[in-house]
């Protein structure tokens, strides 16, 4: 089997251990910088921001980080607009895509002066009821429908809760325009952990046709396209990455094409990648703890689905390297388990690893996003520490692991002798 690269020696990691007990997760700082210094170099020929979407991994040192290499931020809750505003990233470095939305969260983001991007018609008159005049620029998300196809993970547009159909749009832009807006964005997100390059070129055209469309028919200009994320990782060791040169490539000739090729002005574009930006430069470090031997052989490490639920989840595939033990024989098909009180507690079922050895650490790789983000509390089980390798070699502690009185912290148990 093809392996994947590993940037911890063993001798590192069980350094490491001492200090942060197992499990951990591990973010690889230099690799996320040059990864979105690629992301930028394939779109340097237009006006271009990413987003980060801080529901992949909503850490603010990693926020901060991306901060300076002018990442903005990408929110969908009022928790994670205030880690935006801690981080210091507020104004249009912000885009607010949200769905079913409280007023209280469109009215932190207005606070912020962060760019709303509506995700239903209705949610217009909404916001001038709770909120106030509706912002300057607004964005509306477009649900495609049976125009474009989605993918495993979110499933089919015309089945997906998100966005504005093709005439919702129309009427919300001429509401807007009705009441003086003069700022216009137009997005859409309709895939996730997409591989295909082409798919993203599509996307795009869609956009650009529609802008076309809806700024002559409306006589409104636009201010930028928003593409959404989706670019996937790639999860197994045979699987190639997107070639962010021909994404960006192809989305010009489109661009080119479809917008100035119309006369119209000039569009930003932006991307909110989340996934790819942090997802393959982040690692679930955990320890063998038993080997069972019953109608298979299990083995049963100290990280949970509490820790990583994307296997249990939807069947995802992470890689898992045993350190220490690359290319040794015999190799033994195991499935690798937490111990949570569910069958599906699995991180890998018939995976074919070398011979594993009690107190063995097994580095699971591509963990960076939706990871410790999607961490939960069943069984009392507490989410672990996250580390930052930085660029100077060091470790630093970006989030402590949670202990009991974390868990206990919203129980009074001092009023169960009135109980």
């Amino acid at each position: 089997m093809l392996e994947k690269k590993v940037p911890f020696s063993l001798d590192r990691i069980k350094e490491i251990a001492k200090t942060y007990p197992s499990p951990f997760y591990i973010y690889d700082e230099v690799a996320i910088i040059e990864n979105i210094g690629a992301l930028k170099e394939a779109f340097s020929w237009a006006d271009f921001k990413e987003y980060f979407a801080v529901k992949a991994t909503p850490n603010p040192f990693l926020m901060k980080l991306l901060k300076t290499v002018e990442v903005g931020a990408d929110c969908s809750s009022l928790p994670e607009l205030l880690l935006a505003e801690k981080v210091g990233i507020v104004g249009e470095d912000i885009m607010f895509t949200s769905n079913n939305t409280p007023a209280s969260e469109y009215r932190k983001a207005t606070e912020l002066g962060a760019i709303i991007n509506f995700d239903d018609i209705s949610h217009l008159a909404f916001y001038e009821e709770h909120v106030g005049k509706l912002p300057e620029l607004v964005c509306f998300r477009y649900n495609p429908g049976r125009a474009k196809e989605g993918n495993l993970i979110i499933g089919r547009p015309e089945e997906a809760k998100y966005g504005f159909t093709r005439e919702q749009l129309f009427a919300g832009y001429r509401y807007c325009k009705e009441r003086g807006v003069k700022r216009f964005g137009i997005h859409t997100m309709v895939a996730s952990n997409e591989l295909d390059y082409t798919y993203f070129i599509e996307t795009a055209e869609i956009l650009f046709k529609l802008v076309r469309e809806i700024s002559k028919k409306l006589d409104l200009t636009f201010e930028f396209v928003n593409l959404g994320g989706g670019i996937g990782i790639p999860y197994r060791p045979e699987d190639e990455a997107v070639d962010l040169v021909k994404t960006g490539t192809g989305i010009k000739a489109k661009y080119e094409e479809i917008i100035l090729g119309a006369g119209l002005p000039s569009l930003k574009i932006y991307m909110e990648c989340g996934r790819m930006v942090t997802g393959p430069y982040g690692y679930l470090v955990t320890r063998a703890l038993h080997i069972k031997e019953t109608y298979k052989t299990y083995l049963g490490v100290d990280a949970t689905m509490a820790d990583l639920m994307r296997p249990a989840l939807y069947g995802a595939y992470h890689h898992i390297t045993v350190l220490g033990r690359k290319d040794q024989s015999p190799k033994v098909t195991y499935d690798v388990t937490g111990s949570l009180c569910e069958n599906n507690d699995k991180f890998a079922i018939d995976r074919e690893l070398p011979k594993v050895e009690i107190g063995d650490y097994l580095l699971i790789h591509d963990a960076g996003a939706h990871g410790h983000a999607m961490g939960f509390n069943y069984n009392g089980k507490l989410r672990s520490a996250e580390l930052l390798l930085r660029t100077n070699g060091s470790i630093k502690q970006i989030r402590r692991a949670e202990n009991l009185a974390d868990l206990f912290a919203t129980l009074d148990f001092a009023d169960l002798d009135n109980f």
